[in-house]
């Protein structure tokens, strides 16, 4: 063995995203506290917890809509070992699927849904004008759309699709970057049942195919097989960590949300309900 060598431990690949004491700020109100969480490339994890908890502060923090305090040290928020990123780099590396976004394409009329994935390259709502839109970028907008199931969509306006339909289509879009990882923040909004089934379904595919799934959620039923942690925040703080099976008992979840609540099991699925 070459004693020059870094040892294995530092070999490892970096966190996909780590959170060293991050404080978040609205005003004078403190939304995240000093909060310490990684996330290691190829976990699969979902962040829980009920209204005001945090969780799409959390998201902002990462996709760099919002900033941790400054205070010394180790930066306070890392993806994929840096701390700093030009959204280009990062929506390479880090696909988000939001309810922000869905809206601004629900109002979009003009745009097919293959239009909507090939603007994604360019981190925009519009192919900009003078942009080389090649017919490689349009093969990878057409096979990411058939990878998350949307492929017969391609030509469709997206002011004509459902909302399931039109979340797949952002899917597409988050996925033609080839990023490492998804960031999905409460997917499944505004979808009905068939949808949100079919939707749960292509993120168990997309799991399977080896993208990471960062899934942001204030429903157990979406916590799917393939997710091996569950991180559960209230007040702006981690209130537990661990495996499923570990934190989604009916005693911690009672004590999350402040109601007597029941989890049981369905299969490999969780469900929750009242005590």
């Amino acid at each position: 063995m070459d004693p020059a060598a870094p040892p294995l431990a530092d070999r490892r690949p970096p966190p996909l995203i780590e959170l060293e004491r991050a404080r978040v700020m609205r005003g004078s109100e403190v939304v995240l506290h000093d909060v310490s969480l990684r996330i290691d490339q190829g976990q699969h994890v979902a962040i829980l917890g009920p209204n005001g908890c945090g969780k799409s502060t959390f998201v902002k923090l990462i996709n760099r809509e919002l900033y941790a305090l400054a205070r010394g040290g180790p930066p306070p928020v890392t993806v994929l070992g840096q701390s700093r990123w030009d959204v280009f780099s990062l929506r390479a590396q880090l696909g988000l699927v939001a309810p922000d976004l869905h809206r601004d394409f629900s109002t979009v009329t003009d745009l097919s849904a293959e239009d909507a994935v090939v603007c994604g390259f360019f981190a925009s709502l519009r192919t900009p004008l003078h942009a080389p839109v090649t017919e490689a970028l349009r093969a990878r907008a057409r096979a990411a759309l058939e990878e998350s199931a949307a492929g017969h969509l391609a030509a469709r306006p997206v002011a004509s699709l459902s909302t399931g339909e039109l979340r797949r289509v952002l899917i597409a879009r988050a996925l033609a970057h080839h990023p490492q990882a998804l960031l999905l923040d409460e997917p499944t909004t505004g979808l009905d049942i068939v949808a949100r089934r079919q939707f749960v379904e292509t993120l168990r595919t997309l799991a399977r195919h080896g993208i990471t799934l960062v899934l942001v959620t204030h429903h157990l039923d979406e916590i799917v097989p393939e997710i091996g942690r569950v991180v559960l925040l209230r007040e702006g703080r981690v209130f537990a960590d661990g495996p499923p099976e570990e934190v989604l008992t009916s005693a911690k979840l009672s004590a999350l949300y402040g109601q007597p609540l029941r989890v049981d099991r369905d299969g490999a699925y969780f469900r929750l309900g009242w005590a």
